[in-house]
């Protein structure tokens, strides 16, 4: 059983966390490389700066419109980088793995579009 989940960046490390995977391009404000615990800073799994633009991180302000052209184009842009997401399949397979990221917002976000892309691939890879 594949065990992916997401986890904001300033909660508590934990040690049932397994692999931690930072997947922010922007490295999260006031937090030192110690704090943020990090295995791997996966820039490059990061949505591209002008799609991450579409993604409104307060919920009382978010256009659905808006957000669901952010996961069209996030999901492109993983369809892309063949590589990347490779390297997170193989980490999936192997054992549990925490996606970090910074926003606020604990529902729509990148790491939650990321998670659901992997275990997409992973099940179609079975």
């Amino acid at each position: 059983m594949v065990d992916i989940v997401i986890k904001r960046v300033y909660d508590a490390r934990e040690p049932s966390d397994g692999y931690r995977v930072l997947v922010d391009r922007l490295w999260p404000r006031g937090l030192t490389k110690e704090r943020v615990g990090a295995d791997l800073w996966f820039k490059a799994i990061a949505p591209s700066a002008e799609t991450r633009r579409l993604c409104e991180h307060d919920p009382a302000k978010r256009d659905p419109a808006k957000w669901a052209e952010f996961v069209a184009r996030y999901r492109a842009e993983l369809d892309s980088r063949p590589g990347e997401v490779a390297v997170l399949l193989e980490r999936a397979r192997e054992g549990k793995v925490t996606l970090l990221f910074a926003s606020r917002d604990i529902v729509c976000n990148q790491a939650e579009v990321l998670r659901v892309y992997i275990h997409e691939r992973l099940q179609h890879s079975e």
